[in-house]
Protein backbone atom coordinates (compact mmCIF):
# COMPACT_ATOMS: atom_id res chain seq x y z
CA UNK A 1 0.00 0.00 0.00
CA UNK A 2 0.66 3.53 -0.67
CA UNK A 3 2.50 5.24 2.38
CA UNK A 4 3.64 8.54 3.14
CA UNK A 5 6.29 10.00 5.54
CA UNK A 6 5.68 11.69 8.10
CA UNK A 7 8.43 14.48 9.97
CA UNK A 8 9.52 11.67 12.24
CA UNK A 9 11.04 9.03 9.67
CA UNK A 10 8.28 6.64 10.29
CA UNK A 11 5.64 5.76 7.67
CA UNK A 12 2.34 5.72 7.48
CA UNK A 13 0.05 4.07 5.23
CA UNK A 14 -2.19 6.74 2.41
CA UNK A 15 -5.76 4.66 4.25
CA UNK A 16 -6.46 4.04 7.07
CA UNK A 17 -9.67 1.98 8.60
CA UNK A 18 -11.91 3.64 11.18
CA UNK A 19 -13.77 2.05 13.55
CA UNK A 20 -15.34 5.21 15.11
CA UNK A 21 -18.58 6.23 12.73
CA UNK A 22 -20.88 3.72 11.85
CA UNK A 23 -18.44 1.57 14.35
CA UNK A 24 -19.00 3.54 17.69
CA UNK A 25 -19.32 1.57 20.43
CA UNK A 26 -19.75 -1.54 18.62
CA UNK A 27 -18.41 -4.93 18.70
CA UNK A 28 -16.42 -4.44 15.43
CA UNK A 29 -13.41 -7.55 15.14
CA UNK A 30 -15.05 -9.37 12.68
CA UNK A 31 -14.77 -5.73 10.28
CA UNK A 32 -11.20 -5.26 11.65
CA UNK A 33 -10.29 -8.69 9.94
CA UNK A 34 -11.79 -8.37 6.75
CA UNK A 35 -10.13 -5.25 6.09
CA UNK A 36 -7.21 -6.56 7.42
CA UNK A 37 -7.72 -9.47 4.63
CA UNK A 38 -8.43 -7.17 1.98
CA UNK A 39 -5.29 -5.53 2.10
CA UNK A 40 -6.06 -2.29 4.76
CA UNK A 41 -2.70 -2.04 6.72
CA UNK A 42 -3.64 0.85 8.49
CA UNK A 43 -6.09 0.52 11.47
CA UNK A 44 -7.53 4.12 13.07
CA UNK A 45 -9.31 3.77 16.51
CA UNK A 46 -9.84 5.93 19.67
CA UNK A 47 -10.05 5.25 23.56
CA UNK A 48 -13.61 7.17 23.30
CA UNK A 49 -14.95 4.85 20.58
CA UNK A 50 -15.15 2.25 23.09
CA UNK A 51 -13.70 -0.57 20.67
CA UNK A 52 -10.19 -0.59 20.95
CA UNK A 53 -10.25 -4.44 21.90
CA UNK A 54 -11.65 -5.01 17.96
CA UNK A 55 -8.01 -3.99 16.74
CA UNK A 56 -6.33 -6.29 18.70
CA UNK A 57 -9.36 -9.71 18.16
CA UNK A 58 -9.44 -8.52 14.32
CA UNK A 59 -5.69 -8.16 13.97
CA UNK A 60 -5.57 -12.12 15.39
CA UNK A 61 -8.30 -13.49 13.63
CA UNK A 62 -6.65 -12.19 10.65
CA UNK A 63 -3.25 -13.96 11.24
CA UNK A 64 -1.40 -11.78 10.29
CA UNK A 65 1.41 -10.18 12.75
CA UNK A 66 1.81 -7.23 14.44
CA UNK A 67 4.23 -5.43 12.54
CA UNK A 68 2.23 -5.94 9.16
CA UNK A 69 -0.42 -3.25 10.41
CA UNK A 70 -0.18 0.09 11.30
CA UNK A 71 -2.15 1.34 14.54
CA UNK A 72 -3.82 4.59 15.51
CA UNK A 73 -5.67 5.52 18.42
CA UNK A 74 -6.37 8.88 20.43
CA UNK A 75 -6.63 10.43 23.81
CA UNK A 76 -10.14 11.61 24.36
CA UNK A 77 -9.52 14.54 27.18
CA UNK A 78 -12.87 14.91 29.72
CA UNK A 79 -14.53 17.88 29.77
CA UNK A 80 -15.64 16.95 33.56
CA UNK A 81 -13.43 15.96 36.38
CA UNK A 82 -9.75 16.37 36.25
CA UNK A 83 -7.47 15.66 32.76
CA UNK A 84 -6.50 12.06 33.38
CA UNK A 85 -3.07 10.33 32.87
CA UNK A 86 -2.39 10.45 29.10
CA UNK A 87 0.35 7.43 30.03
CA UNK A 88 -2.43 5.41 32.11
CA UNK A 89 -5.09 5.87 29.43
CA UNK A 90 -2.37 4.93 26.76
CA UNK A 91 -1.22 1.45 28.60
CA UNK A 92 -5.26 0.93 28.82
CA UNK A 93 -5.47 1.16 25.53
CA UNK A 94 -2.43 -1.28 24.68
CA UNK A 95 -3.85 -3.59 26.83
CA UNK A 96 -7.39 -3.55 25.19
CA UNK A 97 -5.20 -4.08 21.91
CA UNK A 98 -3.18 -7.33 22.86
CA UNK A 99 0.37 -4.81 21.92
CA UNK A 100 2.90 -3.01 23.43
CA UNK A 101 3.17 -0.41 21.94
CA UNK A 102 1.05 1.83 18.94
CA UNK A 103 2.13 3.10 15.73
CA UNK A 104 0.70 6.86 16.03
CA UNK A 105 -0.97 8.23 19.23
CA UNK A 106 -3.01 11.32 18.84
CA UNK A 107 -5.24 13.53 21.28
CA UNK A 108 -8.27 13.76 20.03
CA UNK A 109 -9.24 16.55 20.53
CA UNK A 110 -8.24 20.27 22.18
CA UNK A 111 -11.31 21.19 24.06
CA UNK A 112 -11.26 21.41 27.08
CA UNK A 113 -7.19 21.14 27.48
CA UNK A 114 -7.23 25.13 25.69
CA UNK A 115 -9.85 26.16 28.23
CA UNK A 116 -7.38 24.64 31.07
CA UNK A 117 -3.97 26.18 29.92
CA UNK A 118 -3.36 22.21 29.33
CA UNK A 119 -2.39 22.20 26.45
CA UNK A 120 1.85 22.89 26.34
CA UNK A 121 1.84 20.31 29.77
CA UNK A 122 -0.30 17.63 27.95
CA UNK A 123 1.84 17.72 24.55
CA UNK A 124 5.05 17.23 27.22
CA UNK A 125 3.45 14.10 28.50
CA UNK A 126 2.69 12.89 24.93
CA UNK A 127 6.93 13.66 24.09
CA UNK A 128 7.80 10.97 27.02
CA UNK A 129 4.94 8.66 25.90
CA UNK A 130 7.11 8.57 22.23
CA UNK A 131 10.69 9.09 24.43
CA UNK A 132 9.91 5.36 26.43
CA UNK A 133 8.74 3.63 22.85
CA UNK A 134 4.41 3.73 24.07
CA UNK A 135 4.12 5.43 20.54
CA UNK A 136 6.42 5.60 17.59
CA UNK A 137 5.06 9.02 16.43
CA UNK A 138 2.56 11.57 18.54
CA UNK A 139 0.27 14.11 17.12
CA UNK A 140 -3.07 15.78 17.39
CA UNK A 141 -6.94 15.65 16.14
CA UNK A 142 -8.92 18.72 15.79
CA UNK A 143 -6.28 21.23 16.25
CA UNK A 144 -7.05 24.82 15.10
CA UNK A 145 -3.63 27.02 14.22
CA UNK A 146 -4.00 28.63 17.66
CA UNK A 147 -3.67 25.05 19.30
CA UNK A 148 -0.77 23.96 17.62
CA UNK A 149 1.04 27.34 17.58
CA UNK A 150 0.58 27.22 21.45
CA UNK A 151 1.99 23.77 21.94
CA UNK A 152 4.67 24.23 19.22
CA UNK A 153 5.93 26.87 21.24
CA UNK A 154 8.90 25.06 23.52
CA UNK A 155 8.00 21.88 22.74
CA UNK A 156 11.37 19.26 21.33
CA UNK A 157 8.91 17.34 19.24
CA UNK A 158 6.19 18.46 16.23
CA UNK A 159 3.33 16.55 15.85
CA UNK A 160 3.75 14.02 13.45
CA UNK A 161 -0.11 14.74 12.35
CA UNK A 162 -2.99 16.65 12.67
CA UNK A 163 -6.33 14.55 12.19
CA UNK A 164 -9.14 16.58 11.08
CA UNK A 165 -12.44 16.59 9.10
CA UNK A 166 -11.33 17.84 6.20
CA UNK A 167 -14.00 18.06 2.60
CA UNK A 168 -14.73 20.94 0.61
CA UNK A 169 -17.88 21.94 2.56
CA UNK A 170 -15.13 22.84 5.66
CA UNK A 171 -12.47 24.76 3.11
CA UNK A 172 -13.64 27.58 4.84
CA UNK A 173 -12.19 26.94 8.20
CA UNK A 174 -9.46 24.37 7.59
CA UNK A 175 -7.74 25.86 4.69
CA UNK A 176 -6.06 28.05 6.95
CA UNK A 177 -5.13 24.88 8.94
CA UNK A 178 -4.16 22.98 6.01
CA UNK A 179 -1.68 25.95 4.75
CA UNK A 180 -0.22 25.95 8.44
CA UNK A 181 0.28 22.13 9.05
CA UNK A 182 1.77 22.17 5.47
CA UNK A 183 4.25 25.19 6.18
CA UNK A 184 5.12 23.03 9.87
CA UNK A 185 5.79 19.94 8.27
CA UNK A 186 2.59 18.63 10.07
CA UNK A 187 0.83 15.27 7.81
CA UNK A 188 -2.66 15.51 7.85
CA UNK A 189 -4.88 13.28 7.76
CA UNK A 190 -8.57 13.38 6.67
CA UNK A 191 -12.11 12.60 8.64
CA UNK A 192 -15.66 12.18 7.00
CA UNK A 193 -13.82 13.10 3.78
CA UNK A 194 -17.02 12.10 1.76
CA UNK A 195 -19.51 13.74 3.69
CA UNK A 196 -20.82 15.74 0.24
CA UNK A 197 -21.27 12.56 -1.40
CA UNK A 198 -23.02 11.16 1.98
CA UNK A 199 -24.78 13.93 4.28
CA UNK A 200 -24.53 16.63 1.90
CA UNK A 201 -26.06 15.56 -1.50
CA UNK A 202 -27.58 18.02 -3.51
CA UNK A 203 -24.80 20.85 -2.64
CA UNK A 204 -22.99 22.94 -4.96
CA UNK A 205 -19.91 20.36 -5.54
CA UNK A 206 -22.14 17.71 -6.99
CA UNK A 207 -21.61 19.08 -10.06
CA UNK A 208 -17.71 18.90 -10.85
CA UNK A 209 -17.59 15.83 -9.20
CA UNK A 210 -19.78 14.44 -11.49
CA UNK A 211 -18.24 15.87 -14.55
CA UNK A 212 -14.67 14.58 -12.74
CA UNK A 213 -15.87 11.27 -12.32
CA UNK A 214 -17.47 10.87 -15.58
CA UNK A 215 -14.33 11.84 -17.58
CA UNK A 216 -12.47 9.32 -15.51
CA UNK A 217 -15.05 6.32 -16.26
CA UNK A 218 -14.19 7.60 -19.81
CA UNK A 219 -10.64 6.96 -19.37
CA UNK A 220 -10.10 4.15 -17.81
CA UNK A 221 -13.34 1.92 -18.60
CA UNK A 222 -13.94 1.74 -14.81
CA UNK A 223 -16.65 3.23 -13.26
CA UNK A 224 -15.45 5.60 -11.38
CA UNK A 225 -17.88 7.57 -8.71
CA UNK A 226 -17.99 11.22 -7.08
CA UNK A 227 -17.29 9.52 -3.47
CA UNK A 228 -13.75 8.02 -5.38
CA UNK A 229 -13.18 11.63 -7.24
CA UNK A 230 -13.31 12.95 -3.59
CA UNK A 231 -10.47 10.97 -2.30
CA UNK A 232 -7.94 11.47 -5.31
CA UNK A 233 -8.73 14.71 -4.53
CA UNK A 234 -7.41 14.37 -0.93
CA UNK A 235 -4.56 12.15 -2.07
CA UNK A 236 -3.80 15.05 -4.38
CA UNK A 237 -3.53 17.21 -1.50
CA UNK A 238 -1.03 14.99 0.42
CA UNK A 239 -3.68 13.84 2.91
CA UNK A 240 -3.93 10.56 4.75
CA UNK A 241 -7.63 9.08 4.52
CA UNK A 242 -9.52 7.82 7.23
CA UNK A 243 -12.39 5.90 6.50
CA UNK A 244 -15.23 3.28 7.25
CA UNK A 245 -17.65 0.53 5.54
CA UNK A 246 -18.51 -2.48 6.04
CA UNK A 247 -18.45 -3.75 2.29
CA UNK A 248 -15.17 -5.70 1.18
CA UNK A 249 -15.89 -4.52 -2.03
CA UNK A 250 -15.56 -0.92 -1.59
CA UNK A 251 -12.53 -1.68 0.18
CA UNK A 252 -10.86 -2.94 -2.59
CA UNK A 253 -12.48 0.02 -4.56
CA UNK A 254 -10.82 2.34 -1.83
CA UNK A 255 -7.25 0.93 -2.50
CA UNK A 256 -7.14 1.39 -6.33
CA UNK A 257 -7.89 5.07 -5.96
CA UNK A 258 -3.82 5.83 -6.36
CA UNK A 259 -3.98 4.16 -9.07
CA UNK A 260 -6.44 6.36 -10.99
CA UNK A 261 -5.35 9.63 -13.56
CA UNK A 262 -4.62 12.26 -11.64
CA UNK A 263 -7.21 15.27 -11.53
CA UNK A 264 -6.75 18.35 -13.77
CA UNK A 265 -6.27 21.54 -12.41
CA UNK A 266 -9.39 22.76 -13.98
CA UNK A 267 -10.95 19.80 -12.00
CA UNK A 268 -9.59 20.72 -8.66
CA UNK A 269 -10.29 24.16 -8.76
CA UNK A 270 -14.11 23.50 -9.64
CA UNK A 271 -14.19 21.59 -6.94
CA UNK A 272 -12.85 23.53 -4.32
CA UNK A 273 -14.53 27.18 -6.20
CA UNK A 274 -17.81 25.12 -5.56
CA UNK A 275 -16.86 23.46 -2.09
CA UNK A 276 -16.23 27.44 -0.64
CA UNK A 277 -19.84 27.89 -1.38
CA UNK A 278 -21.34 25.71 1.24
CA UNK A 279 -20.66 25.09 4.69
CA UNK A 280 -21.34 21.81 6.35
CA UNK A 281 -19.09 20.03 9.23
CA UNK A 282 -19.95 16.71 10.51
CA UNK A 283 -18.31 16.94 13.92
CA UNK A 284 -15.98 19.45 16.30
CA UNK A 285 -18.71 21.98 15.94
CA UNK A 286 -17.61 22.85 19.44
CA UNK A 287 -14.38 23.32 19.44
CA UNK A 288 -14.91 26.08 16.11
CA UNK A 289 -17.63 27.76 17.76
CA UNK A 290 -19.90 26.49 15.52
CA UNK A 291 -23.46 24.88 16.12
CA UNK A 292 -24.55 21.83 14.60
Amino acid sequence: MLSCKLNDGNSIPWLGYGTGTALYQKEASNEVKTAIEYGVTHLDTAQVYENEDAIGAGLKASGKPRDSVFITTKFYPVDNGPTPSLRQTLLNSLEAMSTDYVDLFLIHAPYPLNERGELKSTWKEMEDIKKDGLAKSIGVSNYRVQDLKEILDGATVIPAVNQIEYHPYVLDTAEEIYKFCTEKGIRLASYSGLTPVTSAKGGPVDAPLAAAAERLSKETGKQVKPANVLTKWLLQRDFIVITTTSKSSRITEMLSIPDLPELTATEIEAIETEGKKYHKRMWMHHVFGEQR
